[in-house]
């Protein structure tokens, strides 16, 4: 979903990494679903994406 979003804005994963303060590495294994992605990077950079988080309980 966010090498999808990140791709839509014509980004790199550099660039995107810039944008949250993180590493480059970080984007990579984002993307690549590791499970041991720290949530608040992965939200900051789903934010940066352009993806809009819901909380699905409250519908």
């Amino acid at each position: 979903m966010v090498a999808r979003a990140r791709k839509g804005l014509g980004i790199t994963q550099r660039e995107l990494a810039l944008a949250i303060n993180s590493g480059e590495r970080f984007i990579v294994d984002l993307e690549a679903g590791k499970p041991t992605v720290q949530l608040g990077k992965a939200l900051a950079a789903a934010r940066a994406a352009g993806i809009r988080l819901e909380d699905a309980s409250s519908r």
